[in-house]
């Protein structure tokens, strides 16, 4: 078992002002002088942790890390309802990767992400590949719809009982229909006992969905501040109500796009929310990624994934 690099803290951080009111928070860590590579995190909604950041060899990497618009440091935080929305999408998040690239002075840089992070990679990936460098990605999802309809809803195979509880905290006349749409409705409630019942409903789903994999954990989402869940819950809803603002099956038709960028595809075998077939499709259609499945492992990884995740960083590293 391979241990992540130790802390470390960045040596540049700033607010970009990316337009619409919205600062996006970032920092840089590691060697100024070493390779760039750009963390996408995940939710939509999580904001990036200290954690991300010993993925990397801080000899050899200039470690990017931002906050995606309403989350984490960024402003204004979905966590306050008065947030508007509307400036919030997966291309206002595409636009904002490239500014900040600019910002820097990068040329190129290696993306590295998982779940949501790893849609926004493919889609950043495909719409720039030539500032992508190489590409480390775990958890690989692509906001197929099918995808989004699997795991708030197919899911409830495995968690009957839950779902149910997820599926009735909408109105009657709405539970057959479009689950995701009625979350968003619900979550931009002018009363905020409407919202606190939905946010804890979606918070409750989500822990489910991981609570069988053998890296799972109680309330895993659930456990997060209440501001902080709060803008996870709104903008998951927000994102995956619009389908993303992703044609149906798009990354996966467009993945042509990719040729030439080298790729190390990660994925759980035991991934509920997000089950292995998606990468394994992907690998098909990119000749310059390599998929590993990591038998052990969930959506929440696994000592294993871990191992894998750095043994694929610091491969690229010597690149």
């Amino acid at each position: 078992m391979s241990d992540p690099y130790p802390p470390i803290e960045p040596y540049e951080h700033g607010m970009l002002d990316v337009g619409e009111g919205n600062h996006v928070y970032w920092e840089v860590c590691g060697n100024p002088e070493g390779k760039p590579a750009l963390v996408v995190h995940g939710g939509p909604g999580s904001g990036c942790s200290i954690g991300h950041r010993r993925a990397f060899d801080p000899q050899r990497y200039r470690v990017v890390l931002f906050d995606q618009r309403g989350c984490g440091r960024s402003t204004p935080h979905a966590g306050d309802p008065a947030t508007d929305m509307r400036h919030n999408t997966t291309e206002h998040l595409l636009a904002d990767m490239e500014k900040l690239r600019e910002h820097l002075s990068i040329d190129k840089w290696l993306l590295y992400g998982g779940s949501w992070g790893s849609t926004l990679i493919l889609a950043y990936a495909q719409r720039h590949p030539d500032r992508v460098s190489e590409a480390v990605i775990c958890s690989v999802t692509t906001s197929k719809h099918s995808e989004l309809d699997w795991l708030y809803r197919g899911a409830g195979a495995f968690f009957p009982e839950q779902w149910e509880r997820f599926r009735d905290a909408v109105p009657e006349a709405e539970r057959d229909g479009d689950l995701l749409a009625a979350y968003a409705r619900l979550l931009e409630d002018p009363d905020p006992q409407v919202r606190a019942a939905a946010t804890t409903a979606w918070a409750t789903w989500e822990d489910a969905v991981t609570s069988a994999e053998p890296n799972g954990k109680k309330n895993s989402f659930s456990d997060r501040p209440e501001h902080e869940l709060r803008a996870f819950v709104r903008i998951c809803a927000h994102y995956f109500a619009h389908r993303c603002w992703l044609e149906d099956g798009v990354l996966l038709r467009e993945a042509h796009r990719l040729a030439g960028i080298p790729a190390v595809l990660i994925h759980g075998r035991l991934d509920i929310s997000g089950p292995v077939g998606t990468a394994w499709e992907l690998a098909k259609r990119w000749p310059q990624a390599r998929l590993e499945i990591v038998d052990d492992s969930g959506h929440t990884g696994s000592d294993a994934m871990r191992d894998r995740v750095l043994a694929a960083l610091d491969g690229f590293a010597k690149r």
